[in-house]
């Protein structure tokens, strides 16, 4: 709790964490899971069965699909414990060591003054016409720079971080193609902790 702010804390879920254990890895910046192998609850499944005679999984209880859309305590999910580790060193790639220090710029390989002709008429004109503002961000931002957070939770709202000319920022935008891009209060939620991170590790918010 003390280094909250100051350098960047990632946790990697790679098996079932339970009980006071699972305190821990909520309070981190980032959570990450691996899909089929990873669980979070405080109570398992027996004492919960013992106690309310209600069966269910652990999967059900808290698994990797319950903590990326329903708790938002996952940050990423990966498809395997493999992938889960690269997603670790992708995120790393957009922090800097701690909150003293500019985020890690990586050499420009997509030039500052491209134009794009489809941005004139991406927005529908329509009003009531719905379109996924990722596709919208993606063409702005260096090519395959996007990394999305939380894209499970809370989607009718993108936080992401990318890079311009290099260098990180975070994304923060309404997401049309869900619920008419309204901001509830997970998606308000969701937005507020996105920019506490960018703020306290010097990333710009682009809205």
């Amino acid at each position: 709790v003390l280094s909250s702010g100051v350098v960047p804390q990632i946790s990697v879920i790679l098996g079932p964490c339970a009980g006071g254990a699972v305190y821990s890895p909520a309070l981190t910046d980032f959570v990450v899971m691996a899909r089929g192998t990873s669980s979070m609850f405080l109570t398992g499944p027996d004492v919960i069965a013992a106690v309310t005679g209600e069966q269910v999984t652990i999967d059900e209880l808290g698994g990797a699909a319950v903590h990326e859309a329903r708790s938002g305590v996952a940050h990423l999910v990966a498809e395997s414990e493999e992938q889960a580790l690269e997603l670790v060193k992708l995120l790393l790639g957009y922090l800097p060591q701690n909150n003293s220090e500019d985020p890690p710029q990586v050499l420009p390989y997509d030039a500052a003054d491209r134009m794009d002709d489809a941005l004139n008429t991406f927005v529908p004109a329509d009003e009531a016409e719905a379109y996924d503002v990722r596709d919208l961000v993606a063409m702005i931002v260096d090519r395959d720079s996007l990394l999305e957070i939380h894209p499970a939770y809370a989607p009718n709202a993108v936080t992401a971080f990318a890079r311009l000319d290099g260098f990180p920022v975070g994304i923060v935008a309404n997401q049309p193609a869900v619920m008419a891009g309204v901001l509830d209060i997970d998606a308000s939620d969701k937005i507020a902790r996105f920019i506490r991170i960018c703020d306290v590790y010097n990333l710009p918010v682009v809205t």
